[in-house]
C-alpha cells in the first residue's frame, strides 16, 4: 500500500505454551471442493493435541449431524457454522449483475444458533433466492440474525476483502508479490472496508462480529498479508477484534493432491491442462489450490509462525463462547390420531387381523403358536413406542389398495413380522414360511436408551408415487412432511476414473479395460463389511486387487509386503484414498420424511434443482439422529405393469 498510509505493527510473542480452535475447516460436503470427512477431521484435530474444530462448509450444513457424531465420539468440541453464499443486491434479483457471490462464515453460539442456521441456509435455497448457489444478501441475511450467531470476513473471496480492493480484486488474488498486490488496493479502501465492519458488528451484535486474519498461505498469495495489514489497521481504529483462521479444505498437506483431483472434476480439466494455463499465465478457477498445499488443518506451531498472541487467544475466546449442546435426539414419531389412542388401536387391529386371517384359516392346533409371536411382538414393539409407526405405514399402504393400485406383498425382514401381516401392511404369513420376527426386530437394537426405528420398504407403483406422497403430505402436514437428499459418492470404478482423467494420458477404452474388473459396491457389500470389521477401512477397488490380481496386474497388484506395485499404483492408491468421498447432491430415491413440528425449523431445506422442490437437507442416517423418522416409499415399475396386465384382464384396457 502507498507508503502515506498508516499501519501499525503487532508482534508475536508468548505464544509457546498455548493452543488454538481451528475455526474455518470445510469437509466433503463442501461438494468437489473440500476433502475432509469428520473422521479425518477427528484424527487430524486429535493429532494436533487440539480441543475441537468448527465446520464451515460453502452453503449448506448437510455435514452438521455426521461431524457432531465424530467430533463427539472422541470428546472432542464440535462448532457447527456455515460459509455463506452472500450477493450484492436482493437474493430475488437474478442477472449476470447479481451473480458474484462472497463468502461470510457465519458459527452458532448456541442451540438457538443451530436453530438459525436452518432457517439461515434454508432461506437462501428458497427458489426465488437460488441462483446457481443458495444466496442472500446481506440485508436479508441482517433480518434473521438474533444474536445467536458468531461471524467473521476477511479472507480472500469475502466482502471484507473484497472492500479492500474493490474492482482490482481478482487482479490482486492473482497477484505474485506483495508489492504488486498492495498497488492494487483501492483507493477508497479505509473508509469503504470500516464502514462495512461496522455494519456487520450491527448485524451481529457487538462482541459476535470478528476480523478475520488469515495468512497461512501468505507466501504463494501474498494478497493475504495485504488484506491482512488492512484489517489490523481497521481493528485498531474500530476496537472490533481479529482473529487467526485457517481455510482448510483437507487434513494435512499431504492431502493437496487428492483436492486437487476433486478440483479438476469440478472443473471438467485435467492437472496437466491446468498446468499447461498456469505457466502460461492464463487465468485458472481456484488456482490457488494448485499453486499451495496450505490449505489444511495446520498446527498450532504453524499459526503461530504467522498470527500474534490476540488473534490466536481469540480462537479460543470464540470456542468459549459456543456453547456445548446436542442436537442428536431420540426418534420422535408424529402422533397417529386415533379415538383409542395408538396402542391399543394397533392391538384392536391385530384383533380384527386375527379374525380374517387366523381364527378360520390357521389350523387350531397352531393359535397357540400365533398367539404367543403376536404377543411378544406387540410386548416388543410397543414398549418401544413404535404404535404409531405401524399405524402411519398402515395408513399408506390402505391409501394405495383404497386407490385401486397394488402395494408390494412385503420386502425384506419386514415380512417377519406378523404384526404387519394381520394390519394388512404385508400379505405374507410370517410363521408359515418361519420368517424370523426378530430379524426384522428386536429390543437388543435398543442400547443406551437409543430407540431404533423398525424399516419397512413399502412398494408402490412407480406411475403412482408422487401421488402418494402428496396424500402424505396432505394427511400429516404440507409442511411436516419431506423427500431427503442423498449424495453420491467416489466409489470403485467412478474413484479410479476420476483420478486416471484428472492425470490424463489414458485412454476412454484403457478406463474401460481396467474398471471392467471392478465391481459394484452393491455385489461385494459382504465382503466389504468384513473388510471393514478387520481393518477399520472398506475399498471396492483394494478388494478387485486381492480378489482379482491376474486381472488388474498390469496396471496394479500388491506386493507379498502388502504394497502395491505397477505402473498405475499411485494411482491406484490415490482412488482408494479418495473412496466415499461426496462429489454430488441429488433426491433420495425413496425416502420420505414426517415430522411431527415443521421440517424447516428441524433440519435444513435444499432446492432440488431438476424438481425445483425443497428437500430435508440431511442424509438418512443424519436425519433419524436428529429425531426424524424415515419412511421408505419406493416406486416398482414391476407393479406397473401387473396393474396393467390385470386391468387388460378386468377391462379389456389399461387404466
Amino acid at each position: 500500500m502507498k507508503s502515506d498510509r498508516i499501519w501499525f505493527q503487532i508482534g508475536l510473542k508468548g505464544l509457546e505454551n498455548r493452543m488454538y480452535f481451528p475455526l474455518h475447516c470445510h469437509t466433503h460436503f463442501s461438494l468437489l471442493e473440500g476433502l475432509s470427512k469428520p473422521e479425518q477431521i477427528v484424527q487430524r484435530i486429535k493429532s494436533l493435541g487440539l480441543q475441537g474444530a468448527a465446520i464451515t462448509d460453502l452453503g449448506n450444513i448437510s455435514g452438521s449431524v455426521a461431524f457432531v457424531r465424530a467430533m463427539k465420539k472422541n470428546g472432542l468440541k464440535p462448532i457447527l457454522g456455515c460459509e455463506l453464499y452472500i450477493c450484492k443486491e436482493d437474493a430475488s434479483i437474478k442477472n449476470k449483475e447479481n451473480s458474484k457471490l462472497n463468502h461470510l462464515v457465519v458459527l452458532a453460539k448456541n442451540l438457538e444458533g443451530w436453530q438459525q442456521l436452518i432457517k439461515i441456509t434454508s432461506e437462501s435455497n428458497k427458489p426465488e433466492f437460488f441462483y446457481k448457489k443458495p444466496r442472500l444478501s446481506l440485508e436479508q441475511l441482517s433480518k434473521l440474525c438474533n444474536g445467536s450467531l458468531i461471524s467473521f470476513s476477511g479472507h480472500l473471496g469475502s466482502d471484507l476483502s473484497e472492500s479492500v480492493f474493490g474492482e482490482n480484486s481478482s487482479l490482486a488474488y492473482d497477484a505474485t508479490s506483495y508489492e504488486q498486490a498492495e498497488s492494487l488496493v483501492d483507493e477508497n479502501w479505509l473508509e469503504n472496508t470500516k464502514s462495512l465492519a461496522l455494519k456487520h458488528q450491527e448485524m451481529f451484535g457487538e462482541g459476535n462480529f470478528y476480523l478475520e486474519i488469515q495468512l497461512i498461505d501468505k507466501d504463494t498469495t501474498p494478497a493475504q498479508a495485504v488484506v491482512a495489514k488492512a484489517l489490523r489497521w481497521i481493528s485498531k481504529q474500530t476496537s472490533i477484534p481479529c482473529v487467526a483462521t485457517p481455510d482448510a479444505y483437507y487434513p494435512t498437506s499431504e492431502d493437496a493432491e487428492d483436492q486437487r483431483v476433486l478440483l479438476c472434476s469440478l472443473l471438467e480439466t485435467t492437472l496437466p491442462t491446468i498446468k499447461k494455463k498456469m505457466s502460461s499465465g492464463e487465468s485458472v478457477p481456484l488456482s490457488t489450490f494448485f499453486k499451495s498445499n496450505k490449505y489444511h488443518i495446520p498446527s498450532f506451531e504453524e499459526m503461530k509462525t504467522v498470527h500474534t498472541e490476540e488473534e490466536i487467544n481469540n480462537t479460543l475466546k470464540i470456542a468459549e463462547q459456543c456453547e456445548e449442546y446436542n442436537i442428536l435426539r431420540e426418534p420422535i414419531l408424529p402422533p397417529f390420531e386415533c379415538e383409542l389412542g395408538p396402542d391399543e388401536h394397533l392391538r384392536q387391529l391385530c384383533r380384527d387381523g386375527w379374525r380374517e386371517k387366523i381364527k378360520d384359516i390357521v389350523p387350531k392346533e397352531k393359535h397357540e403358536e400365533y398367539s404367543e409371536r403376536v404377543k411378544h411382538e406387540l410386548k416388543v414393539l410397543q414398549g418401544a413406542g413404535l404404535s404409531s409407526y405401524f399405524l402411519i405405514v398402515r395408513d399408506i399402504v390402505n391409501y394405495v389398495r383404497d386407490s385401486g393400485w397394488l402395494p408390494g406383498p412385503g420386502r425384506g425382514s419386514a415380512a417377519g413380522c406378523l404384526v404387519s401381516y394381520l394390519v394388512d401392511i404385508t400379505s405374507i404369513d410370517p410363521i408359515k414360511y418361519s420368517l424370523i420376527f426378530e430379524r426384522f426386530y428386536n429390543a437388543g437394537r435398543n442400547t443406551g436408551g437409543r430407540v431404533s426405528m423398525p424399516d419397512i420398504d413399502i412398494d408402490v407403483p412407480v406411475s403412482k408415487r408422487d401421488d402418494i406422497i402428496d396424500f402424505i403430505k396432505n394427511s400429516y402436514g404440507l409442511d411436516k412432511v419431506g423427500q431427503m437428499i442423498t449424495f453420491q459418492t467416489m466409489m470403485g470404478r467412478g474413484a479410479i476414473k476420476d483420478v486416471l482423467r484428472a492425470y490424463g494420458g489414458i485412454s476412454f477404452n484403457e478406463m474401460n479395460m481396467i474398471t471392467q474388473h471392478i465391481p459394484d459396491k452393491a455385489t461385494v457389500a459382504e465382503d466389504l463389511q468384513e473388510m471393514m470389521e478387520e481393518t477399520g477401512e472398506s475399498s471396492v477397488i483394494r478388494w478387485a486387487l486381492e480378489n482379482k490380481p491376474d486381472e488388474l496386474r498390469d496396471w496394479c497388484y500388491i506386493d507379498e509386503e502388502g504394497n502395491m506395485q505397477g505402473r498405475l499404483s499411485k494411482r491406484f492408491e490415490q482412488a482408494i484414498r479418495l473412496e466415499g468421498t461426496k462429489r454430488a447432491q441429488s433426491k433420495h430415491a425413496a425416502g420420505v420424511v414426517i415430522s411431527p413440528s415443521p421440517l424447516n425449523e428441524i433440519c435444513p431445506m435444499v432446492l432440488d434443482t431438476k424438481a425445483k422442490q425443497m428437500l430435508g437437507g440431511l442424509e438418512m442416517q443424519d436425519m433419524e439422529d436428529i429425531g426424524m423418522i424415515k419412511f421408505d416409499v419406493l416406486g416398482i415399475a414391476m407393479l406397473d405393469k401387473i396393474m396393467g396386465v390385470r386391468d387388460i384382464l378386468e377391462t379389456g384396457d389399461i387404466k
